[in-house]
Protein backbone atom coordinates (compact mmCIF):
# COMPACT_ATOMS: atom_id res chain seq x y z
CA UNK A 1 0.00 0.00 0.00
CA UNK A 2 1.72 3.24 -1.10
CA UNK A 3 0.51 5.48 1.54
CA UNK A 4 1.67 6.57 4.82
CA UNK A 5 0.93 3.89 7.78
CA UNK A 6 2.07 4.19 11.61
CA UNK A 7 2.71 1.11 13.46
CA UNK A 8 -0.77 0.54 14.48
CA UNK A 9 -1.46 0.68 10.75
CA UNK A 10 1.19 -2.32 9.83
CA UNK A 11 0.17 -4.37 12.72
CA UNK A 12 -3.46 -4.36 11.85
CA UNK A 13 -2.60 -5.48 8.62
CA UNK A 14 -0.29 -8.09 9.61
CA UNK A 15 -2.63 -9.20 12.75
CA UNK A 16 -3.32 -12.87 10.86
CA UNK A 17 1.16 -13.46 11.06
CA UNK A 18 0.29 -13.43 14.98
CA UNK A 19 3.21 -9.88 15.26
CA UNK A 20 3.28 -8.11 18.13
CA UNK A 21 3.52 -4.24 17.56
CA UNK A 22 6.79 -4.31 19.45
CA UNK A 23 8.43 -6.34 16.60
CA UNK A 24 6.68 -4.51 14.30
CA UNK A 25 7.92 -1.36 15.17
CA UNK A 26 11.52 -2.42 15.83
CA UNK A 27 11.35 -3.57 12.25
CA UNK A 28 10.04 -0.46 10.65
CA UNK A 29 12.71 1.42 13.10
CA UNK A 30 15.24 -0.76 11.23
CA UNK A 31 14.42 -0.26 7.57
CA UNK A 32 13.88 3.63 8.14
CA UNK A 33 17.72 3.29 9.47
CA UNK A 34 18.72 1.30 6.33
CA UNK A 35 16.97 3.94 4.18
CA UNK A 36 15.46 1.10 2.68
CA UNK A 37 11.40 3.33 3.84
CA UNK A 38 11.56 7.03 5.10
CA UNK A 39 9.55 8.42 7.78
CA UNK A 40 8.34 12.08 9.62
CA UNK A 41 7.99 12.28 13.02
CA UNK A 42 4.86 14.14 14.58
CA UNK A 43 5.41 14.72 18.03
CA UNK A 44 5.86 11.12 19.48
CA UNK A 45 4.07 9.12 16.93
CA UNK A 46 6.36 8.56 13.27
CA UNK A 47 4.74 8.18 9.75
CA UNK A 48 6.40 5.48 7.93
CA UNK A 49 6.64 5.89 3.64
CA UNK A 50 7.56 3.80 0.73
CA UNK A 51 10.52 5.61 -0.94
CA UNK A 52 8.88 7.02 -3.77
CA UNK A 53 12.02 6.76 -6.13
CA UNK A 54 12.01 3.49 -6.45
CA UNK A 55 8.60 3.29 -8.38
CA UNK A 56 8.60 3.63 -11.89
CA UNK A 57 6.28 6.33 -12.33
CA UNK A 58 4.59 6.76 -16.34
CA UNK A 59 4.64 9.80 -18.07
CA UNK A 60 1.31 11.14 -19.81
CA UNK A 61 2.04 9.59 -22.41
CA UNK A 62 2.51 5.67 -20.97
CA UNK A 63 -0.95 7.09 -18.71
CA UNK A 64 -2.52 7.66 -21.93
CA UNK A 65 -1.80 4.07 -23.27
CA UNK A 66 -2.57 2.45 -20.08
CA UNK A 67 -6.17 3.65 -20.03
CA UNK A 68 -6.59 2.67 -23.75
CA UNK A 69 -5.26 -0.76 -23.05
CA UNK A 70 -7.65 -0.48 -19.55
CA UNK A 71 -10.60 0.24 -21.73
CA UNK A 72 -10.29 -2.07 -24.12
CA UNK A 73 -9.76 -4.65 -21.58
CA UNK A 74 -13.33 -3.41 -19.97
CA UNK A 75 -15.03 -3.61 -23.31
CA UNK A 76 -13.46 -7.58 -23.55
CA UNK A 77 -14.39 -8.08 -20.25
CA UNK A 78 -17.95 -7.36 -20.80
CA UNK A 79 -18.10 -9.64 -24.24
CA UNK A 80 -17.22 -12.24 -21.91
CA UNK A 81 -19.40 -12.25 -19.33
CA UNK A 82 -22.12 -11.97 -22.02
CA UNK A 83 -20.71 -14.50 -23.71
CA UNK A 84 -21.09 -16.54 -20.10
CA UNK A 85 -24.23 -15.43 -19.45
CA UNK A 86 -26.10 -17.09 -23.24
CA UNK A 87 -23.70 -20.01 -22.26
CA UNK A 88 -25.20 -20.59 -18.75
CA UNK A 89 -28.60 -19.73 -20.34
CA UNK A 90 -28.48 -22.69 -22.97
CA UNK A 91 -26.82 -25.35 -19.93
CA UNK A 92 -30.32 -24.28 -18.04
CA UNK A 93 -32.37 -24.11 -20.60
CA UNK A 94 -30.65 -28.30 -21.28
CA UNK A 95 -30.90 -29.21 -17.85
CA UNK A 96 -34.89 -28.27 -17.97
CA UNK A 97 -35.54 -30.55 -20.73
CA UNK A 98 -36.84 -34.42 -20.11
CA UNK A 99 -33.99 -36.89 -20.80
CA UNK A 100 -35.55 -39.54 -22.92
CA UNK A 101 -36.43 -42.24 -19.84
CA UNK A 102 -38.40 -39.32 -18.63
CA UNK A 103 -40.35 -38.65 -21.54
CA UNK A 104 -41.20 -42.43 -22.17
CA UNK A 105 -42.14 -42.78 -18.25
CA UNK A 106 -44.42 -40.00 -19.09
CA UNK A 107 -45.75 -41.27 -21.90
CA UNK A 108 -46.65 -44.24 -20.31
CA UNK A 109 -48.20 -42.25 -17.18
CA UNK A 110 -50.61 -40.32 -20.16
CA UNK A 111 -51.75 -43.21 -21.97
CA UNK A 112 -52.82 -45.03 -18.92
CA UNK A 113 -54.66 -42.19 -17.87
CA UNK A 114 -56.53 -42.21 -21.63
CA UNK A 115 -57.44 -45.68 -21.07
CA UNK A 116 -58.90 -44.81 -17.69
CA UNK A 117 -60.91 -42.03 -19.11
CA UNK A 118 -62.30 -43.91 -22.19
CA UNK A 119 -62.96 -46.59 -20.38
CA UNK A 120 -65.21 -44.03 -17.94
CA UNK A 121 -66.32 -42.33 -21.27
CA UNK A 122 -67.82 -46.39 -22.27
CA UNK A 123 -69.10 -46.47 -18.84
CA UNK A 124 -71.44 -42.74 -19.16
CA UNK A 125 -72.63 -44.04 -22.56
CA UNK A 126 -73.60 -47.00 -21.79
CA UNK A 127 -75.96 -45.41 -19.01
CA UNK A 128 -74.25 -47.00 -16.21
CA UNK A 129 -74.41 -45.47 -13.09
CA UNK A 130 -71.29 -44.84 -11.28
CA UNK A 131 -73.01 -43.34 -8.17
CA UNK A 132 -75.56 -45.35 -6.29
CA UNK A 133 -78.42 -43.32 -5.41
CA UNK A 134 -77.93 -44.59 -1.47
CA UNK A 135 -74.53 -42.49 -2.09
CA UNK A 136 -76.21 -39.83 -3.41
CA UNK A 137 -78.69 -39.06 -0.54
CA UNK A 138 -75.81 -39.92 2.15
CA UNK A 139 -73.87 -36.93 0.26
CA UNK A 140 -76.74 -34.40 -0.07
CA UNK A 141 -77.50 -34.75 3.80
CA UNK A 142 -74.24 -34.04 4.42
CA UNK A 143 -73.76 -31.33 2.03
CA UNK A 144 -77.01 -29.70 3.82
CA UNK A 145 -76.12 -30.41 6.98
CA UNK A 146 -73.13 -28.45 6.45
CA UNK A 147 -75.27 -25.85 4.70
CA UNK A 148 -77.41 -25.10 7.99
CA UNK A 149 -74.64 -25.31 10.25
CA UNK A 150 -73.06 -22.59 8.06
CA UNK A 151 -76.19 -20.36 8.06
CA UNK A 152 -76.87 -21.41 11.90
CA UNK A 153 -73.27 -19.75 12.33
CA UNK A 154 -73.57 -16.96 10.39
CA UNK A 155 -76.48 -15.73 12.32
CA UNK A 156 -75.18 -16.32 15.65
CA UNK A 157 -72.29 -14.31 14.75
CA UNK A 158 -74.37 -11.36 13.67
CA UNK A 159 -76.23 -11.09 17.04
CA UNK A 160 -73.74 -11.49 18.69
CA UNK A 161 -71.69 -8.98 16.65
CA UNK A 162 -74.99 -6.57 16.68
CA UNK A 163 -74.97 -6.76 20.64
CA UNK A 164 -70.88 -5.97 20.85
CA UNK A 165 -70.82 -2.77 18.87
CA UNK A 166 -74.41 -1.21 19.50
CA UNK A 167 -73.30 1.16 21.55
CA UNK A 168 -69.69 1.10 20.46
CA UNK A 169 -67.68 4.44 19.51
CA UNK A 170 -65.25 2.47 17.32
CA UNK A 171 -65.19 2.74 13.46
CA UNK A 172 -66.75 -0.96 12.96
CA UNK A 173 -64.60 -1.43 9.94
CA UNK A 174 -61.42 -0.60 11.87
CA UNK A 175 -62.59 -2.64 14.56
CA UNK A 176 -63.41 -6.04 12.73
CA UNK A 177 -59.83 -5.60 11.26
CA UNK A 178 -58.20 -4.84 14.53
CA UNK A 179 -59.86 -8.09 15.69
CA UNK A 180 -59.12 -9.97 12.50
CA UNK A 181 -62.38 -10.76 12.13
CA UNK A 182 -63.13 -11.74 7.98
CA UNK A 183 -66.37 -12.23 6.68
CA UNK A 184 -67.67 -15.07 3.74
CA UNK A 185 -66.86 -12.45 1.26
CA UNK A 186 -63.95 -10.92 2.61
CA UNK A 187 -62.87 -14.18 1.32
CA UNK A 188 -64.44 -14.26 -1.73
CA UNK A 189 -67.16 -16.84 -0.98
CA UNK A 190 -71.17 -16.89 -0.53
CA UNK A 191 -73.62 -19.41 1.40
CA UNK A 192 -75.90 -18.17 -1.22
CA UNK A 193 -73.98 -19.46 -3.95
CA UNK A 194 -73.66 -23.26 -2.06
CA UNK A 195 -77.45 -23.20 -1.19
CA UNK A 196 -78.34 -22.46 -4.86
CA UNK A 197 -76.12 -25.14 -5.85
CA UNK A 198 -77.67 -27.55 -3.68
CA UNK A 199 -81.17 -26.43 -5.12
CA UNK A 200 -79.75 -27.04 -8.67
CA UNK A 201 -78.82 -30.51 -8.01
CA UNK A 202 -82.05 -31.48 -6.73
CA UNK A 203 -84.09 -29.76 -9.79
CA UNK A 204 -81.69 -31.72 -12.42
CA UNK A 205 -81.87 -34.94 -9.90
CA UNK A 206 -85.59 -34.48 -10.39
CA UNK A 207 -85.49 -33.88 -14.12
CA UNK A 208 -83.32 -37.07 -14.62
Amino acid sequence: MNRPLNSQNVADALQKFNLKKAAIQKALDTLADSGRISFKEYGKQKIYLARQDQFNIPNSEELNQMKEENAKLQEKLVKQKRAITEVEGEIKALQSNLTLEQIQAKEANLKKEVEEMEEKLIKLRGGVILVSPEERKAVECMYSDTMHQWRRRKRMFRDLWDAITENSPKDLKEFKEELGIEYDEDVGVSLQSFCDLMQHGKKRARGQ
